[in-house]
């Protein structure tokens, strides 16, 4: 992945993946975001695929990821352990509220009924953060495990060349500033080629 950059084409967010949607896109040359956690529920494989092939009709040979973004929320902590324990509660809020608005795409629709309805809760099993790590979506842990998850990520998608990394909504600010510092300080670094980290210091 090269280090973000400032685009001048459009980008919106990739949600229901419909061929329409994708399009429209190809039609326009709009880039896409496939957002925060969405890793979960192998949506991102068929989402990109379905983008690409849209190009592919217009004539336009991408590779896989290529003007795409994709999104991942993250905590760092000594290890994957503690990193899913102290993000637990913010990962569980955040997912309560997007999971409402289907943006969650583990959700199904009984899971999102039960979190609504309190009579409900317990009657059916959420997804949990173990889960959104299993399945991608969230990285945890120390700066090399995420780097480690990153890695596999720009192996897996040769044109990928854009991730968004945030804390789950809810986090509290000082947490959320810390684990940007060291996002920013350790794990960035990994993925700047010689020039651009030359040109960095």
């Amino acid at each position: 992945m090269k280090r973000p950059r400032l685009l001048g084409q459009a980008r919106i967010g990739i949600q229901s993946g419909s061929e329409r949607a994708f399009e429209f896109m190809a039609k326009y040359g709009i880039s896409g975001v496939i957002g925060g956690g969405s890793g979960e529920g192998g949506a991102v494989e068929r989402h990109m695929l379905g983008f690409e092939a849209a190009y592919a009709r217009r004539g336009i040979k991408l590779e896989l990821g290529e003007r795409l973004a994709l999104g991942y929320q993250f905590h760092i902590a000594p290890s994957r352990d503690q990193a899913m324990r102290e993000a637990a509660p913010h990962y569980e809020e955040n997912m309560k509220m997007f999971g409402e608005l289907r943006l969650v795409r583990a959700l199904t629709d009984e899971q999102i009924a039960a979190m609504r309805d309190p009579r409900l809760a317990g009657t059916v099993r959420l997804p949990t953060i173990d889960d959104a790590v299993k399945a991608g979506g969230f990285l945890a842990g120390r700066p090399e495990d995420i780097i480690e998850a990153l890695k596999a990520v720009e192996k897996r998608y040769p044109g990928l060349d854009h991730v968004i990394c945030a804390t789950p909504l809810g986090t509290p600010l000082d947490v959320q500033l810390e684990d940007l510092d060291r996002f920013a300080k350790e794990v960035i670094p990994a993925f700047r080629d010689t020039r651009t980290a030359a040109a960095a210091q």
